[in-house]
């Protein structure tokens, strides 16, 4: 459901796990608080950020859709296989010990196609990770191996950050298939 008003709404794009590639991950947040702390993301928040625009006008998102449907990427498999942890942030997250080409050519792509459409977005470095926990504190800890969790990925999605009262909810406003 779209914001009808013209007021901006904060959006990214991002790989969404299924149920079963969610289950796995959310698998490893009970074992990992234990050791460090902190709060558990829910499981029906927990994705991997392609390009984060942050807030866009309602009335361009349209044209954010019709920019997104310009990219050619590919299917990819991502395995998350090691814990970590971002001590600055007091995030601990999952990541993937390599970046799978088809993954970074369709981070690239988005950005270009977004660039040249005019749209603002975060040009940090990309590095493909999921948040498990917020507000970790894991000193120094030596975080457990954790076992591999493989995400089959055929599409990719824009997503809509929505206030709720006691934090945020993210909505899926459509998604993009990847060629198999």
């Amino acid at each position: 459901m779209e914001n009808s008003s013209n007021s901006p709404v904060r959006i990214f794009f991002a790989l969404w796990p299924n149920e079963t590639e969610r289950a796995a991950l959310t698998a490893w947040q009970p074992p990992l608080k234990k050791l460090c702390g902190g709060r558990a993301t829910p499981d029906d928040r927990l994705h991997n950020t392609l390009v984060f625009l942050g807030e866009v006008e309602a009335e361009r998102l349209e044209a954010l859709k019709l920019a997104a449907q310009e990219i050619s990427g590919a299917a990819f498999q991502l395995e998350f296989d090691t814990a970590k942890y971002w001590g600055h942030n007091h995030i601990l997250y999952a990541a993937p010990g390599s970046v799978p080409p088809k993954l970074a050519l369709l981070v690239n792509a988005l950005e270009q196609v977004l660039l040249r459409h005019h749209f603002k977005i975060d040009r940090r470095e990309y590095k493909p990770h999921v948040t498990l926990l917020r507000h970790a504190h894991c000193r120094n800890s030596t975080l457990p191996e954790m076992p591999p969790v493989v995400w089959n990925m055929h599409d990719f999605v824009l997503v809509k950050s929505v206030s709720a009262g006691q934090g945020v909810r993210y909505e899926v406003l459509e998604r993009f298939p990847l060629a198999e």
